[in-house]
């Protein structure tokens, strides 16, 4: 039995302290939640060449692997369901099955002509995306920890460079480790390396608050909500992964999983702090219309 790394606080994991940010916490250092909040109050609607308009567009946009595709299909509708979505924001699913973090990490490969696809048939342009829900892992990875948590952290950097060069008016991006890998009946990702993933988050952020440059690093990258918990034993917060959640690969989210985490992502996009102004509309906004 493993301690989610939200559970774990200063205690260690081989060697390495827990909590999603440094020194053990769960919650972002203020230099850098004051960062996410100031470029989140200048999320504003664009036209296809990024200039602001009021018929514009807020474009977000998933990029990972299957079960990122599943789970983020399920927020769209979830999210579009709801009145208190903002109107100018579109939500792009451009994560595809089998794309693995090594490879959305090579910058001119098939993921990323899937990805102009799903932009065009939604009538985004590369201009108007503004944020990111990242979400992916290596496949069949036999390195031990932390050699494979070091090596999905190079390649979530790599790519976060991509997506800064390909989207120019990117601000945000919000990354999430795997779910629980137990019940997984191939060697694609099981357990502990779905749980190890998450270092990888953890220090590629816990890099950018450390290193922020002289104007700080855009695109902002944090912490989306996480994900993981052991099995049937219940985190802190209740959350637990049953074997329905799963498809009988044990990998796939099922529909029931797919919405639990689709559940999760609505709940932290509904309320974190640098989120507030752009995914839903103020009730303050919707008083004066």
């Amino acid at each position: 039995m493993v301690t989610p790394l939200n559970d774990l606080g200063s205690a260690q994991y081989l060697g390495f302290a827990g909590g999603l940010y440094p020194e053990g916490k769960n919650s972002r250092p203020s230099a850098h939640e004051n960062a996410g909040v100031a470029l989140s109050a200048t999320m504003q609607p664009v036209d296809r060449d990024g200039n602001p308009s009021g018929s514009g567009k807020i474009g977000m946009i998933c990029i990972g692997f299957s079960n990122a595709s599943r789970e983020f299909s399920h927020l769209v509708h979830l999210a579009d369901a709801d009145p208190r979505k903002n109107a100018s924001l579109v939500m792009v699913d451009a994560a595809r099955d089998g794309a693995a973090a090594t490879e959305i990490a090579v910058p001119f490969g098939d993921y990323w002509r899937h990805v102009e696809g799903q932009l065009q048939r939604c009538e985004i342009s590369p201009a108007q995306v503004q944020v990111v829900w990242l979400k992916t892992a290596l496949a069949r990875d036999a390195r031990a920890f932390p050699e494979n948590a070091r090596l999905l952290q190079r390649t979530l950097r790599s790519i976060v460079e991509i997506l800064r060069t390909k989207f120019p008016q990117l601000k945000l991006v919000y990354v999430s480790s795997r779910t629980y890998g137990g019940y997984s009946e191939t060697d694609l990702s099981p357990e502990p390396i779905a749980y190890e993933s998450a270092f990888a988050v953890k220090w590629l952020i816990e890099e950018r608050i450390n290193n922020p440059g002289p104007e700080g690093l855009i695109p902002w990258v944090s912490w989306g909500p996480y994900l993981w918990a052991d099995g049937m034993t219940p985190r802190s917060d209740g959350l637990i992964w049953e074997p329905s959640d799963f498809e009988p690969d044990g990998v796939h989210p099922s529909a029931q999983g797919a919405l639990k985490v689709a559940t999760m992502l609505l709940e932290f996009f509904g309320s974190d702090p640098t989120t507030q102004p752009w995914f839903f509309t103020q009730p303050a906004l919707a008083e004066t219309m």
